[in-house]
C-alpha cells in the first residue's frame, strides 16, 4: 500500500476515538496524508445524550487541532433504518443496519468532500463487535476504500484515564439502553 490516503474517520464519542485520532495526528498511522473526524450518529439518545457525546468530541478535537465534521442528527431517519429490529439484541441484525446507514453516510461525505478511505472506531466499544463493524463497511462503502485499522488499545485507556471524558453507560440508541 504505498498509495496516500486522505481517511474519514467514523467516530461514535471521544473516550472511543481519543486514541485513534491521536495516532492520527501524530502521524501513527501509515498513508494517512489528511484526515477529518466525522461525527455522524443519528442513532444516539435521546437529544442530550447525543449533545453530551458531541460537545465532548468537538473539545477534543480542538484541544488537537484536528479537523471534524458533524452530520445532521436525524434520529427519525436512522429509526426507519432499522424498524423492525427494536427487539434485537446487540450485536445483533439492528447494530449492522446502524453501522450500514453511518457507513453509507460517510460515503457520501468522502465523494463530495475528496476523501478516499474510511475507518471507524465503532469497534473499539466493548458494545461491540469489531467483525460486524468491519462486515457492515465494507457493504456500505463502495468506491471508498475501507481502512479496518488495529487502534492501539494501550494509548486509548491512556488518554481515556488521563481525561475527564463523559462516558456514557451504553452503546447509543434507546434500544441499547437496557442491554
Amino acid at each position: 500500500m504505498n498509495d496516500k490516503y486522505k481517511l474519514v474517520l467514523m467516530s461514535c464519542c471521544a473516550p472511543c476515538s481519543a486514541g485513534a485520532i491521536k495516532q492520527l495526528a501524530d502521524g501513527a498511522v501509515p498513508n494517512v496524508d489528511d484526515f477529518i473526524v466525522l461525527f455522524y450518529n443519528p442513532n444516539i439518545y435521546p437529544d442530550t445524550e447525543y449533545q453530551k457525546r458531541l460537545a465532548e468530541q468537538i473539545k477534543y478535537c480542538e484541544k488537537l487541532g484536528v479537523k471534524y465534521a458533524i452530520g445532521d442528527y436525524n434520529h427519525d431517519a436512522w429509526l426507519a433504518q432499522v424498524a423492525g429490529l427494536e427487539s434485537a439484541p446487540e450485536r445483533g441484525p439492528r447494530c449492522s443496519k446502524c453501522f450500514a446507514f453511518r457507513f453509507a453516510f460517510a460515503r457520501e461525505f468522502a465523494i463530495k468532500n475528496g476523501y478516499n478511505a474510511i475507518a471507524s472506531v465503532f469497534g473499539v466499544s466493548r458494545f461491540k463487535d469489531q467483525a460486524q463493524v468491519d462486515a457492515a463497511a465494507e457493504q456500505s462503502c463502495g468506491e471508498i476504500i475501507y481502512m479496518p485499522i488495529n487502534w492501539d488499545e494501550k494509548l486509548r485507556q491512556k488518554i481515556n484515564h488521563e481525561s475527564e471524558f463523559y462516558r456514557q453507560k451504553y452503546c447509543g440508541c434507546e434500544f441499547s439502553m437496557h442491554n
